[in-house]
């Protein structure tokens, strides 16, 4: 049996990125609706954090550039733990679908607001646009590594990394499609995978 003793170091890890998680995500929405507010050339890092009331050094401790506060995606990491708790007789693209319905049916409607936002300026902001290709790698990499480690594969082997590039096309397609209509973009999201699962298995 586990002491409590015992538990305190991983219940300390678990309130520390959950205050972390915190932090990035009022940042981003404070980010967010400056830049919608301002523009994005014209809003600077400093009035940023001013508005979040946290320094420019903590800012960049979570955002490396200006442009990761926007691109950066806050469901990436609430997939990826659904995902991780779905049945080990789920495929890697039924587990996926499982994970999102999860996420989207437990997420606050207050949530939802600020990312329509976030995917409505990405859409519009053409300095934005262009860093897409930088994101959409480092999310195939995370999702690589959860997908190989499902099937008991390495999330370098091209067939891995093949059909997370599928899903990932799936995301775009619906996003381009949906526009900021986060409800549309979740549903041909399930559309999407639903018609890749039935035509591409590891």
């Amino acid at each position: 049996m586990t002491s409590q003793a015992d538990d305190r170091p991983r219940q300390a890890g678990g309130l520390r990125e959950r205050k972390k998680a915190k932090t990035r995500l009022a940042i981003q929405q404070h980010a967010v609706r400056l830049f919608r507010e301002q523009g994005y050339a014209a809003t600077t890092i400093d009035q940023i954090a001013e508005a979040a009331e946290v320094s420019p050094s903590t800012f960049f401790r979570y955002f490396p550039a200006k442009e990761d506060v926007v691109l950066y995606d806050p469901f990436d990491p609430l997939i990826i733990d659904a995902y991780r708790t779905q049945p080990a007789e789920l495929g890697p693209i039924a587990a996926l679908r499982a994970a999102v319905r999860a996420v989207v049916a437990s997420m606050p409607a207050e949530r939802l607001a600020p990312e329509r936002d976030r995917q409505a300026l990405i859409l519009a902001t053409p300095e934005l646009r262009s860093k897409m290709l930088d994101e959409l790698v480092r999310t195939l990499d995370l999702f690589a590594t959860i997908v190989a480690e499902r099937v008991d594969r390495d999330p370098e082997e091209y067939e891995v990394r093949t059909l997370v590039g599928a899903v990932i096309g799936v995301a775009i397609a619906a996003w381009r499609t949906a526009g900021e209509d986060l409800a549309a973009f979740v549903a041909l999201f399930e559309a999407g995978l639903e018609h890749l699962e039935t035509g591409l298995q590891l």
